[in-house]
């Protein structure tokens, strides 16, 4: 089976490390015979290449120092930074509906797969037409809150977008129920992210002697959606008889009013900004924390966690995990039995929840256990493969399970 994966971006070099997620879903399914393709914009120039065994291409649509969109930003983000690049929007449409031609001519397709539907949907339904196979949509939830909250003369877009699909399908419970907001009629399957969770295994257990230092991890993009100012605000309102200490892992374009914020807190020896890591220092990260807090908000554009893979990754270490309860999180964090919910904006709800995972060492211990068999349960990369092999097969017919992807020896 071949299937072509529309995307605003992908990886430019064996070291990029965009979307990991999805780069891990493509190599999941060409290990179960499923031959993906991505087709996503050129970046400065660049042009059709191969990574990690993944062949992409690339659509031209500017002179390639214009070529720009998507790869280091979101296209919003870019915008909302330069309006002047609205102008350059016409040309991305206009050079992607152009470079279908183009690769539908290399390949032929059994299914179309669209991911962030706006605007990509457009692409997708040329390419459903010209191919003659089958099209999923895939919704992550930020771009239908740039609609609903920014853009709502788009909405009949997103309808447009449901009404031509095949298959539409959301990554969390949150996602599906804002689509079905706008689009009641429309049938949405939820596949939500993969995340390499570990088989049973002895993590080695941290001290509690008063002298050792706890330690309190925050992991992801530092952007308004996350909410870390709020879990540095709690780290001022922590007061245990211990030393805590807190690491926030990533950059973005909060980083600098973070650090302004913990000068002007006096927090500069608890809040270390350890900026993008290897993923040999994160996975120390992860083993050496004792709680992971993922204090996200329903940002100024009302955008928030479609889901929050990276809640996965800390319990698939059998962290104990704080989140706040908006968007997708909800579908990870039951409160009280895989983490503890507080609510958004409250950094004294956060220092509170900290406190009570470092002094109850027993219920830290439990959550994380728990948490770990409920992300195993839920989010195991076989079972999601396997999720995707299905609905792939309800559209194309049956296949044979070891049938090779096309091209493989």
């Amino acid at each position: 089976m071949k299937v072509l994966y529309i995307v605003t971006s992908y990886k430019r070099s064996p070291d990029d490390i965009i979307n990991p997620w999805m780069v891990e879903t493509i190599s999941r399914l060409r290990g179960r015979g499923v031959d993906v393709t991505v087709y996503t914009s050129a970046w400065h120039g660049q042009n059709d290449h191969e990574v990690d065994g993944t062949t992409v291409r690339r659509f031209r649509y500017l002179p390639s120092p214009l070529e720009m969109f998507s790869h280091d930003k979101t296209i919003p983000d870019q915008i909302k930074a330069n309006k002047l690049l609205l102008l350059l929007v016409p040309f991305y449409i206009l050079g992607g509906i152009i470079g279908l031609r183009r690769v539908l001519r290399l390949d032929k397709y059994d299914l179309v797969h669209v991911h962030w539907p706006f605007p990509l949907s457009i692409f997708g339904w040329f390419a459903s037409r010209w191919a003659g196979a089958p099209l999923i949509n895939q919704f992550y939830g930020v771009e239908l809150m740039w609609v609903i909250n920014r853009m709502r003369v788009f909405i009949p877009f997103l309808r447009w977008t449901a009404g031509i699909s095949d298959l539409v399908v959301a990554i969390s419970t949150y996602t599906r129920n804002l689509l079905k907001d706008i689009s009641p009629e429309t049938d949405v399957e939820i596949v939500p992210y993969g995340s390499p969770v570990p088989p049973p295994q002895q993590f080695e257990p941290l001290d509690d002697s008063p002298e050792r230092t706890r330690r309190v991890l925050f992991v992801g993009r530092l952007v308004e959606r996350k909410g870390v100012e709020y879990l540095v605000k709690a780290m001022k309102k922590l007061d245990l008889p211990f030393p805590v200490e807190l690491d926030i892992v990533g950059g973005g374009p909060e980083e600098s009013n973070l650090n302004a914020l913990v000068d002007a807190l006096d927090l500069r020896g608890r809040v270390h900004m350890l900026g993008r890591v290897d993923d040999e220092r994160l996975a120390a990260c992860y083993r050496d924390c004792d709680c992971f807090v993922l204090p996200a908000v329903i940002d100024s554009r009302g955008d928030t966690e479609g889901l929050g893979v990276v809640l996965i990754e800390a319990l698939s270490y059998r962290k104990p995990v704080i989140a706040s309860n908006v968007g997708g999180i909800v579908d990870i964090v039951k409160d009280g039995h895989t983490g503890l919910a507080v609510p958004e904006k409250d950094p004294a709800a956060l220092a509170e929840a900290i406190a009570r995972l470092m002094t109850d060492r027993e219920l830290a211990g439990n959550l994380g256990n728990q948490g770990y068999d409920y992300v195993k349960k839920m989010f195991d990369w076989d079972r999601l493969t396997g999720q995707w092999l299905e609905l792939y097969g309800r559209l194309t017919g049956p296949r044979e399970e070891n049938e090779p992807a096309a091209g493989a020896q």
